[in-house]
């Protein structure tokens, strides 16, 4: 799917702004709210979640359906175009309302999806309501659970007991909800280009682009390559082929450098920046432009104060900025694919990016969300024909990022317990991956703390990535023990002949408590740990980086093991460096991006 863009063939208009806002009374629908104007409503702002615009528990806590609503007009010029609605995305589920009518339902709170309007819109005002449902279960990604679990805090012993209706994750962030990326109106001509696929490969000091058009509608396809000059470097036509660019300069982590294409059709235009780069495992090494890299960086939420998981451009700038700071290269969208601004944004900036589907919580038993008694997960939950939409969603969006090196398919999954089964499970899905991805790059599980001896899924993985947390939640305060460990699971991992990185490792820290003799919680304690993990990872030749988490403190559900939010962050929520942060950053700068340990 194509992102929005303004040029002389194209319109974009941005209904983002503030909308009329409603919560559910359980009657909305049946009363018609989504056909008319809304009645005692509130204000709520566009893209953002809605449960910290405003105060109360109503709008924190909410279960159910919210009604989003706004009206827009539609200039006389665009109404012979072709018009489409795109959402960035709505979380969880959508139903999409023009002027009474339904136009599109929508499953997935992390990806884009559309709707042509040709001919469906009005003279004048046109009125828009989004009817969002937040509520999760074992049929959604992420997955929730019906009843609360560790994370939430202790069952009740009284089953006479009546318990509010909430959502009870079944993963460690908030469920924040609502329309929390741009809305937007575009046009294109009748006969329009609908995508573009380009496929770099480098010869020496030369690059081939491969690339595929594929288009709505009879015309002549026609495309050129400008540098970053504006100078047009190569040209083509045909809807398919080749094209060659000589003296190709490479997009590099930290050295970003994009070409233009540009896609004529007709009187269509597209414009696509494409970075040239390569990727590729080579035994137990990830190369990048033929050259080992290290990944120095972090696992991320989509997360701030008052827009939640909302699109927020300017802190997107902010954190990459820190990022640099640092000396860190890369970080993973843990646990649901982050923005398109984002991801491009990325691409300029030359951040490699390791690319995650929403699958966290596809673990029935993580946190005792089921009273601690093992289940088989895959005999039980009903996410996998969702899985593979959305892993195909996801491949289709991001598909020419440079940024974007590997792909994951889902986050700490129950892949000890149950090995038979989570095989049977993943198998089909990393194979979907590789089949729909057409730069063929790497394609991984990441590892939840377990039985690593017993992990066949993991096996199944290009790059075993491992979230470990020895020293904290494993002989926490013991970081001797710690390193043994962890050494005792290197090994183990070094016999399989494939790269290892963490995705995740880190220490809950309370930005300020300092003591003298580290214990847990304490800036120096992380501090401590870090140097601990660090210090086995880097005997290691095939253990290619790491991942920390996190890059910054974020909002969690109430729970017991949770004191205002998730603390593992270098950085507090509002971005102030912590002791580990400093630490990171002189570690970092003396770590190369290429050709460490080789």
């Amino acid at each position: 799917m194509l992102y929005p863009i303004l040029n002389d063939a194209r319109a974009v208009i941005d209904l983002g702004g503030i909308w009329r806002f409603r919560l559910d009374d359980g009657s909305g629908v049946e009363q018609g709210w989504q056909a008319r104007r809304l009645e005692n409503c509130d204000t709520i702002a566009v893209p953002a979640s809605y449960n910290d615009q405003k105060e109360g528990e109503a709008f924190r806590d909410h279960y159910g359906l919210a009604f989003y609503q706004t009206e827009f007009s539609v200039p006389s010029l665009l109404t012979q175009e072709r018009l489409v609605l795109r959402f960035g995305a709505v979380t969880h589920h959508a139903q999409v309302y023009l002027n009474g009518n339904l136009m599109i339902s929508h499953k997935g709170g992390f990806l884009p999806f559309e709707v042509e309007i040709s001919g469906m819109v009005r003279d004048g005002s046109n009125l828009l309501t989004v009817v969002v449902d937040n509520r999760i279960d074992h049929s959604t990604l992420p997955v929730g659970c019906e009843t609360p679990g560790q994370l939430g805090g202790m069952i009740p012993a009284d089953p006479e007991i009546t318990l509010k209706k909430q959502n009870y994750p079944n993963f460690d962030f908030f469920n924040y909800a609502g329309i929390v990326r741009p809305v937007k109106l575009y046009s294109t001509p009748k006969a329009f280009i609908e995508d573009l696929t380009v496929v770099p490969s480098v010869h020496g000091n030369d690059a081939e682009l491969s690339y595929e058009v594929r288009t709505c509608g009879s015309g002549e396809v026609s495309l050129t390559v400008t540098d970053e000059d504006g100078i047009e470097v190569a040209q083509a036509s045909g809807a398919s082929g080749q094209i060659t660019i000589r003296n190709v300069r490479l997009w590099q982590p930290g050295n970003a450098y994009l070409y233009t294409v540009c896609v004529r059709f007709g009187t269509d235009c597209y414009t696509l920046p494409v970075g040239v780069r390569t990727v590729e495992l080579q035994g137990n090494q990830f190369l990048i432009n033929s050259r080992p890299f290290y990944f120095k960086g972090y696992g991320k939420h989509e997360d701030s104060y008052f827009r939640g998981r909302g699109l927020d451009e300017a802190l997107n700038v902010k954190d990459l900025a820190l990022m640099k700071w640092q000396g860190a290269n890369s970080f993973r969208t843990s646990h649901y694919p982050y923005s398109e601004e984002m991801l491009r944004l990325c691409d300029r900036e030359g951040i490699v990016v390791l690319d995650e589907a929403p699958a966290v919580g596809v673990n029935l038993n993580f946190g005792l969300s089921n009273h601690g008694n093992a289940i088989n997960t895959y005999e039980t939950i009903r996410t996998h024909e969702h899985h593979r939409e959305v892993l195909r969603d996801l491949v289709a969006r991001d598909k020419n990022h440079a940024c974007v090196v590997m792909w994951i398919v889902a986050n700490e999954a129950d892949t000890a317990s149950h090995p038979d089964s989570a095989v049977d499970y993943f198998q089909p899905l990393l194979s979907l991956v590789r089949e729909c991805d057409p730069q063929k790059r790497p394609v991984s599980l990441v590892a939840i703390q377990n039985d690593y001896r017993k992990d066949k899924a993991m096996l199944l993985s290009d790059v075993v990535c491992l979230n470990r947390y020895y020293g904290w939640y494993v002989y926490g305060g013991d970081l001797e023990a710690a390193k043994q460990a962890l050494a005792k699971e290197l090994d183990y991992w070094a016999q399989t002949g494939k790269p290892v990185m963490f995705t995740e490792y880190g220490a809950d820290t309370v930005s300020g408590l300092h003591l003298a003799t580290p214990t847990m919680f304490t800036e120096e304690y992380q501090v401590d740990y870090y140097r601990a993990n660090n210090e086995v990872a880097d005997r290691y030749p095939n253990f290619i980086g790491e991942q920390v988490w996190n890059f910054a403190d974020f909002a969690t559900s109430q729970g017991i093991l949770r004191v205002d939010g998730n603390k593992k962050g270098l950085f507090s929520r509002d971005r102030r460096p912590k002791l580990a942060a400093h630490y990171f950053r002189q570690r970092w700068h003396e770590i190369p991006d290429f050709d460490y340990k080789h």
